[in-house]
């Protein structure tokens, strides 16, 4: 049974604070991660792990443990759209998209990337926002989401290397180039 589209308001407010390196953006919270309040919530998506696993630590439960984990690394949280139209939580049923002022964040926090999680919140940001601010760099990453499946978590832990590398202090410029074009 197809769910019937439903104009969604983005409620969840951004996770940043004065140590935020690399701004990390969805598209728009699921029904899950609306219900909980916090960002990557449906117990099948895979970001808590992913960046558990990148930094060596337990995958955070709670939303507590998550957003403490986020600023603890340097990792800012919020999603590309403010408003949309979408069924449930498929990114492919998006329709009257507005975006979120990023300004929020990027004017308050020391951001040196931006990094998307899936094809759809790359596109909505390069769309909306990519030309407001043209040096900043952008990393694509791929979705964590359950619907994802064709990369395990091992694949996806290894695409996500490059957002540590920046949380970390690397070369923003750097570190995306070669994301992007990597050795072969």
């Amino acid at each position: 049974m197809a769910l019937e589209p439903a104009s969604v308001t983005h409620t969840i407010e951004p996770v940043f604070d004065g140590r935020s390196s690399v701004l990390v953006l969805g598209t728009m919270p699921s029904p899950a991660s609306r219900a909980q309040g916090f960002y990557y919530g449906h117990p099948q998506n895979r970001f808590w792990p992913v960046l558990a696993a990148l930094w060596g630590e337990p995958v955070p439960a709670t939303v507590d443990e998550r957003r403490a984990f986020a600023l603890a690394h340097g990792v800012a949280l919020w999603d590309v759209l403010a408003q949309c139209t979408i069924a449930g939580a498929s990114d492919s049923s998006i329709r009257d998209p507005e975006p979120n002022d990023l300004a929020r964040v990027l004017d308050a926090a020391p951001i040196r990337a931006v990094a998307t999680t899936g094809g759809t919140a790359a596109r909505l940001y390069r769309r909306f926002d990519a030309r407001r601010w043209p040096d900043l760099p952008h990393l694509a990453l791929p979705s964590t989401s359950a619907a994802n499946a064709r990369m395990s978590l091992g694949s996806l832990v290894e695409a996500y290397g490059p957002l540590k590398a920046l949380a970390e202090g690397g070369d923003p410029a750097a570190v995306v180039a070669a994301a992007v074009n990597p050795a072969t």
